[in-house]
């Protein structure tokens, strides 16, 4: 298994498109692997970066699994795919928010088109992320549906602060190239999986194992 690439060592050829997608991956599954297979496809994307994060600054480390593990899982999940990329880079640059992840790459990579990408879950809770209005100025965003979220995601106050911003219909496509604050939204097919459901299936299959008699 070849290592996540940490930021020096990032080799970006210029004019190219880039999708983020960023995240704990505590574990990596199925669901992140459609969202990347989805916005390669949908926004002609050289590439995606799955940007594994150091630490959620909005979750309680105390389930987080190391960094290494939970770079591992994406491999298990992406496998050889060559548009596929696992980057560590906030663990080198030590940024520990996305607003600062994302300046750092747009000032690294200047003629580089960086795509934000990100659950409808996440457009939910982005106003409580520091400086999250930034994040729409610096990028174009690409949201996609997740089970029981999507309808919320879209009344919620980033949609609407931003309603203005959102493209539709042949214009989504050419989101790589607008410039922002520029967004879409995926109706994709809905995975149900969930980190969480996972990480709770794998805690009550370690106790049922530790419980004498078993």
């Amino acid at each position: 298994m070849s290592p996540p690439l940490p930021a020096h060592a990032l080799g970006v050829a210029p004019r190219r498109s880039i999708g983020l997608l960023g995240g704990s991956f505590n574990p990596a599954h199925e669901g992140h692997l459609e969202i990347a297979l989805i916005a390669l496809k949908k926004l002609a994307l050289d590439e995606i970066w799955f940007l594994v994060s150091p630490g959620n600054p909005l979750k309680s480390g105390n389930d987080m699994d190391a960094l290494e593990a939970r770079a591992a899982s994406v491999r298990r999940v992406v496998g050889a795919h060559p548009r596929l990329r696992i980057v560590t880079i906030e663990a080198a640059l030590g940024t520990r928010y996305t607003a600062d992840t994302l300046s750092v790459l747009r000032a690294r990579f200047r003629r580089t088109r960086f795509v934000w990408l990100m659950g409808a879950d996440n457009l939910i809770q982005i106003p409580a992320w520091s400086r999250w209005t930034d994040i729409f100025g610096m990028v174009p965003v690409a949201v996609f549906a997740r089970p029981g979220y999507s309808v919320k995601a879209l009344a919620g106050k980033a949609a609407r602060r931003f309603s203005k911003a959102r493209r539709l219909g042949s214009g989504i496509r050419a989101l790589p190239s607008k410039s922002p604050p520029t967004w879409v939204f995926f109706h994709s097919r809905l995975n149900p999986a969930s980190a969480s459901a996972i990480r709770e299936a794998r805690a009550r299959s370690m106790a049922a194992r530790d419980r004498p008699g078993a």
